[in-house]
């Protein structure tokens, strides 16, 4: 479980296909030690296991499933990724909830920047996950815990404050990019309750 603020980001450095899976390993200033093998790591809002950390960088799988579902799919040596650790008992909740399994990707279509923020038009690429979309509700964009400002069918637009461009690879977004999008965990509960 993630609450989607983000403070450190990752650079792929390695990609290893196999078959059907893909082992990467990330270069990051985040620290990590051999407690942490094992541990789920949200990266880019995927939860991945940690199997290895190897002459400075951490790797993960990418199962065939991940693969499909999310932005890994167009992953290339030097991108950048969020990463964040997986919740501890006690601590601050800032965000909201988040599990780390992505429902769908989304297409940026429009940017506008209006002083220091951006705002976002994004296009949902499965519109059966379009039903849960709700004005003011949260949303996880790369891992990263924002708040849907409008919805206009299958779009919904975001506004990113610089604080959160600084910190996360946001700032990289250009008008075709494809990020993972987490649906609300309540919200989706709901609605299957009350149909």
């Amino acid at each position: 479980m993630f609450n989607g603020i983000i403070f450190n980001t990752g650079k792929i450095k390695t990609i290893k296909k196999y078959n059907k899976t893909i082992l990467i390993g990330i270069k990051t200033k985040s620290r990590f030690s051999s407690k942490d093998l094992g541990s789920s790591i949200s990266c880019n809002g995927v939860c991945l296991t940690l199997t290895k950390i190897k002459a400075g960088l951490i790797f993960f799988y990418i199962s065939n499933e991940t693969i499909k579902r999310s932005n890994f799919n167009n992953i290339d040596v030097g991108h950048l990724v969020n990463l964040e650790k997986s919740l501890t008992y006690g601590q601050k909740i800032s965000g909201h909830f988040i599990q780390g399994h992505v429902d769908t990707t989304a297409v940026v279509k429009k940017i506008d920047i209006i002083d220091k923020t951006w705002l976002l038009k994004l296009q949902i690429r499965n519109n059966k996950f379009t039903k849960y979309l709700e004005e003011k509700a949260s949303i996880s964009i790369n891992g990263v815990s924002l708040t849907i400002s409008k919805i206009s069918k299958n779009n919904l637009y975001l506004n990113i404050i610089p604080h959160t461009l600084k910190l996360t690879n946001l700032k990289s977004l250009k008008l075709g990019s494809l990020v993972n999008v987490e649906l609300d965990i309540f919200g989706k509960y709901i609605y299957k309750y009350n149909n």
